[in-house]
């Protein structure tokens, strides 16, 4: 799996012109399935997300945590993480799982990020979204299980 992690200070996703979902302080998350992702990298990937220390504490340093400053999650479905652009000017994106599997890995993440007490929004799998962010810091964390990064 493959996720790119936005520390927000908002953040939205709309579909067909009305919000789907919107968070004030916390993480966008873009989420890319892999063909070979089960839910074993998803709770791996949801463990690491959920405590990531990113935000300030007292002190001006990055020590605190999404429950720590009350944080929200905005989710994604990124399938555009695993294009291939090493040939040509138009990606591939072969290197993605087929949509029935993301879309139940993906599903499986949001339940499990759900699980860990922080709330969650998403976009919906598939379609398509207009995702708008303002990136505090700005702070950008790539995550990929397949690279060992969790």
């Amino acid at each position: 799996m493959r996720a790119v992690v936005q520390r927000v200070s908002s953040a939205s996703v709309t579909i067909d012109g009305q919000i789907n979902g919107a968070i004030d302080q916390g993480f966008m998350v873009l989420l890319g399935v892999g063909p070979h992702d089960t839910e074993v990298e998803a709770t791996r990937l949801v463990t690491k997300i959920s405590k990531l220390r990113v935000f300030s504490d007292a002190a001006g340093k990055m020590n605190l945590d999404l429950k720590a400053v009350g944080g929200s999650v905005l989710v994604v479905s990124q399938f555009t993480l695993y294009a291939d652009v090493s040939h040509g000017n138009r990606p591939g994106f072969t290197n993605a799982a087929a949509p029935a599997l993301a879309d139940q890995v993906y599903q499986f993440f949001l339940a499990a990020m759900v699980a860990t007490g922080i709330p969650v929004q998403h976009g919906e799998f598939g379609a398509d979204m207009q995702v708008s962010l303002v990136n505090d810091g700005p702070v950008t964390l790539l995550y990929d299980t397949e690279a060992g990064a969790c």
